[in-house]
């Protein structure tokens, strides 16, 4: 089968299309024909993750097709069924943390970016019919990460006010449609003037330049009860400072750098609340399909790249050109 893979050299460089063997599913597993596939920020990650001494791995953790086979005992789904793929591999129930052995699809086993892959079957679930397969092949993983930030932890409920700093990432454009299908009111953050219009159009009520100094301002002193911080260091501090005493900050990003320094006084002075997440189990991968589904929630589209191109799709988002997510078609 075609493939889309990593070997020998680390980042984009040691990455290349080529032909990989496929295999057929054991029991309990099935064997997925993908249509699509999404790419995320874990994918670029995984380029430097994946040691330059281990055989060439297929990347990608997102994607949808067709069931092609079925192994022995599996019953819940069939021959031709039509699914999307939950990459979070060992975390069936929702709990606080992930159990010990939990792993992701697309290292260390194999990912998505190819024409088959095959999965337990208890990581498949229907595909929502109201979306393309262009869509439901990005939706699984942000989708997930997104719903759990959103309602496991940080607990959202209508009426809320929610800051979404750095939109225009999957994940972050599934925060604000979440958000806003709920009832929430959702102001977002960009540099992008392009970005902030972008999130507007999709029922944003306020988008504020990141680089403003002062955040207060252009809020008119308006404090939030969430914010879900994805970007790390750039914008941590100002995100703390436009909470409600009381409130709650959720994180599960660092592109702008791992490392945050704090008032610890000002800190528990103000009762905040610091939430840790990533991912998501099983049990809210299927709550987070239920939510799509009432709601009639498209993911937001950025561009599609034929698999043989996933290089240049993966520079698009190392550069984070994008608005929304980046679909890799496959079986298209």
């Amino acid at each position: 089968m075609k493939a889309f893979v990593h070997e020998g050299i680390n980042g984009l460089e040691g990455t290349k299309y080529q032909e990989m063997e496929d295999k057929s599913p054991n029991a309990g597993e099935v064997k997925v024909k993908l249509n699509y596939a999404g790419l995320n920020h874990r994918d670029l990650f995984v380029l430097e993750r994946h040691k330059e001494s281990d055989p060439a791995l297929i990347i990608g953790s997102d994607g949808a097709g067709i069931i092609e086979e079925v192994g022995e005992g599996v019953n819940t789904v069939s021959v031709g069924d039509e699914v999307v793929i939950d990459a979070a591999l060992g975390w069936h129930k929702k709990s606080d943390a992930p159990p010990a052995g939990f792993q992701l699809i697309g290292l260390p086993g194999h990912g998505t970016f190819a024409e088959y892959i095959t999965v337990p079957a208890d990581n498949v679930e229907p595909k929502p019919e109201h979306l393309t397969w262009e869509e439901a092949g990005v939706l699984p993983l942000a989708g997930l990460t997104a719903y759990r930030a959103l309602f496991t932890r940080a607990k959202v409920q209508s009426g809320d006010t929610v800051l979404l700093p750095g939109v225009g990432s999957g994940a972050v454009t599934y925060l604000l449609l979440f958000a806003k299908a709920i009832g929430a009111r959702v102001i977002v953050t960009s540099r992008s003037e392009y970005k902030r219009n972008k999130a507007l159009e999709l029922g944003a009520d306020l988008a504020i330049d990141s680089n403003e100094k002062d955040w207060e301002r252009s809020l008119q002193n308006e404090t939030v009860d969430i914010a879900i911080e994805t970007v790390g260091a750039a914008t941590f501090n100002k995100t703390l400072d436009q909470l409600r005493k009381g409130g709650t900050l959720v994180t599960f990003g660092a592109s702008a750098g791992d490392q945050v320094t704090i008032n610890i006084r000002k800190f528990f002075y103000g009762q905040y609340n610091l939430l840790g997440t990533t991912m998501g189990s099983h049990e809210e991968f299927k709550e987070m399909l239920q939510l799509v589904n009432k709601y009639n929630i498209k993911p937001v589209m950025d561009k599609v790249y034929p698999l043989s191109e996933t290089t240049q799709a993966m520079q698009r988002l190392n550069e984070s050109e994008q608005f929304g997510k980046i679909g890799i078609e496959i079986n298209g």
